[in-house]
C-alpha cells in the first residue's frame, strides 16, 4: 500500500483500463481473491488512518464496490472493532464476489442496521463503499440518504477506491457526492481523484494494487512527480540561462506584465526584459530594479523566450502577428488566448508557428479562457478537464497548462500529465502571471515546451503548498518565493 504525495510520477488509469485489468487477474486468480485482498487492504488503511476507532459505519452499495466494505467488515468485527453496515443490494441480484463477501460478514457476526448508528463521535470512523468507479448518474433515494449521513455524521470518512458521486476518468461530480479525508484507490490510481472536484472529496489518496502489475497497460495520464535537480556549473554567467521578454500591460494592467518579469527573474532567467503596452514611457521599476523595461520593438524577439498577453487588454492583439511569427520561444496567457479565440488569422499563425519551431511554445488557459478557444462553456471544460486539455494542445499545436485544482498538461499526441502541487491560496489576482513568467524562464534556460510547462506547474504549487500555514499569498509574494 502507497501513500500519494507529490514525490515521484504515478501512472493514471481510466475506468475502462481499470476494469479491463480486472477482469484479466480474474481470469487467472482464484474467484474471489481481489475482493478479499480489497477488503482487507480497506481494513487496514481503517485501523491505520483512525486507531482510535471503535465503531465504524460502513455504507455498502449493490455492487462490487459494496462487497469490499462487506470483507472489510469482517476483518474488522473480527479484530475487535464494532462495524455496523447498511447494505443497499439484493441478494438475488447482487455479483457472486460481492455475496460471498455478505455471507462471510454474517458468519464473523457484523452487525447490520438501514440507518447509522445515532450515537457516533469524532474518534470514529465511516467508510464509503456505495458505488466507487461505479459512479455515473446523480445518487437518489437511499443512495442519496446514506451519502447525506456520510458527509453529515461527526466521524471522518474512508472512501474505498473512488468518492461516491466523483467521477473516477474526469473528477466532475454527479449530484451529491462524498467529501472523504482518506481515499483508498484499489488496483489503479484514477485520473479524477486528483484534478476537478477530486482533490476535494478524494483527500489523501492511498493506493493498493491488490497484488496486480498494471505496467504492461499502457497509462491514461500520468500524475506529475517533481523536475530532477539541478545544479548551475560555477563556470556559467547570466547568457548561460537566456533572455525573457514579458510583452503586456496595457493601460491600468501593467502590474501583471510585472508580475510575469519578476517571476521570470525569480524563476532562474539570466535577463528579464519588460515591454508594457500602457504607453506611459515607464522606463524603471524601483520594486525589482534588475528588470529593463524596453519598446517590444526594440527586441530582438528570434532570440528570447517571449511571455505575451499578462495584463495585455486589446492593446496585445496587434502585437501577436509579429510575436507569433518572430519569437523564438513562447508563452501565451491572458488576452494573448482571448485574441486567438477571436482571430483565425492569428490562429493560422499559431499553428504554422509549431510547424516551424516545434516544442517552443507554452499556453497557460484557465478555463474560461479555454472554453473561448474550444467554443464552448467553462462548464463543458471542467466537466472532462483532461478531454479539454488534449484538444486545446492538438487545436493550438503547443504545451498546454489548463489550469485550476489538479492543472493539466498536454501537448499533442501524448498522454495528459496532471500537476499534484497547489493549494487554494494560490485563488487570488495575478498567480496565474506568475506562472506564465516561470514558464518562460525555463523555456529560455533550453527545456522545451511541455517540460517547461511541467516544471512550471509544480514549482509555482510547490511554493503554494509550502507558505506559513494562516498568512495570505499575494502573487508578488509568491513570485519572490520561486
Amino acid at each position: 500500500m502507497h501513500r500519494i504525495t507529490p514525490t515521484q510520477a504515478w501512472p493514471l488509469y481510466s475506468t475502462a483500463a481499470t476494469r479491463a485489468l480486472e477482469a484479466d487477474a480474474q481470469g487467472v486468480q482464484a474467484p474471489h481473491a481481489l475482493m478479499q485482498r480489497a477488503g482487507l487492504a480497506v481494513a487496514q488503511l481503517a485501523l491505520a488512518a483512525a486507531p482510535h476507532a471503535r465503531r465504524v459505519w460502513l455504507a455498502c452499495g449493490p455492487g462490487n464496490n459494496g462487497g469490499d466494505g462487506l470483507e472489510a467488515a469482517m476483518h474488522l468485527q473480527q479484530w475487535g472493532r464494532v462495524p455496523v453496515v447498511t447494505w443497499l443490494g439484493n441478494e438475488s441480484s447482487a455479483p457472486a464476489d460481492a455475496r460471498a463477501s455478505l455471507t462471510r460478514a454474517r458468519d464473523a457476526g457484523v452487525r447490520f442496521a438501514s440507518e447509522p448508528p445515532q450515537d457516533l463521535t469524532a474518534q470514529d470512523l465511516c467508510i464509503d463503499a456505495l458505488l466507487g468507479i461505479g459512479s455515473r448518474r446523480p445518487a437518489d433515494g437511499p443512495m442519496a440518504a446514506c451519502i447525506e449521513a456520510l458527509n453529515t455524521l461527526a466521524p471522518p470518512i474512508l472512501a474505498v477506491d473512488v468518492p461516491t458521486g466523483l467521477d473516477a476518468d474526469t473528477g466532475a461530480t454527479h449530484g451529491p457526492h462524498v467529501r472523504a479525508r482518506w481515499t483508498l484507490s484499489l488496483l489503479t490510481l484514477k485520473p479524477g481523484l486528483f484534478t476537478g472536484h477530486g482533490r476535494d472529496a478524494a483527500g489523501q489518496v492511498w493506493l493498493d494494487a491488490l497484488g496486480v502489475d498494471a505496467n504492461q497497460t499502457a497509462a491514461t495520464a500520468w500524475l506529475a512527480g517533481p523536475p530532477a535537480a539541478s545544479a548551475r556549473p560555477h563556470a556559467s554567467h547570466k547568457g548561460s540561462y537566456g533572455d525573457v521578454a514579458v510583452i503586456g500591460g496595457a493601460p491600468g494592467m501593467s502590474g501583471a506584465a510585472q508580475l510575469a518579469a519578476r517571476a521570470a527573474l525569480h524563476g532562474g532567467a539570466g535577463r528579464v526584459f519588460l515591454a508594457l503596452l500602457d504607453g506611459a514611457g515607464t522606463t524603471y521599476d524601483p520594486a525589482q530594479p534588475e528588470l529593463m523595461l524596453r519598446d517590444w520593438q526594440t527586441l530582438d524577439l528570434q532570440t528570447m523566450a517571449v511571455v505575451c498577453g499578462c495584463g495585455g487588454g486589446d492593446a496585445v492583439r496587434h502585437v501577436l502577428a509579429p510575436v507569433l511569427s518572430g519569437a523564438g520561444k513562447l508563452v501565451l496567457d491572458a488576452d494573448a488566448l482571448n485574441a486567438l479565440a477571436t482571430d483565425t488569422q492569428l490562429l493560422a499563425l499559431l499553428r504554422a508557428r509549431a510547424q516551424r519551431h516545434p516544442h517552443s511554445t507554452v499556453a497557460t488557459p484557465h478555463p474560461l479562457e479555454a472554453a473561448r478557444l474550444l467554443g464552448c462553456s467553462s462548464a463543458d471544460i471542467q466537466a472532462d478537464r483532461l478531454k479539454a486539455a488534449q484538444q486545446l494542445a492538438q487545436q493550438l499545436g503547443c504545451a498546454v497548462i489548463l489550469k485550476g485544482s489538479g492543472s493539466v498538461l498536454a501537448q499533442p499526441e501524448d498522454a495528459p500529465w496532471i500537476n499534484p502541487t497547489g493549494k487554494p491560496l494560490l485563488a487570488t489576482a495575478g498567480t496565474g502571471d506568475v506562472l506564465a513568467g516561470l514558464a518562460g524562464a525555463l523555456l529560455a534556460s533550453g527545456a522545451r515546451a511541455f517540460d517547461a510547462a511541467a516544471q512550471a506547474a509544480w514549482r509555482h504549487g510547490r511554493a503554494a503548498d509550502q507558505w506559513p500555514a494562516g498568512q495570505t499569498l499575494t502573487a508578488s509574494a509568491l513570485a519572490a518565493r520561486l
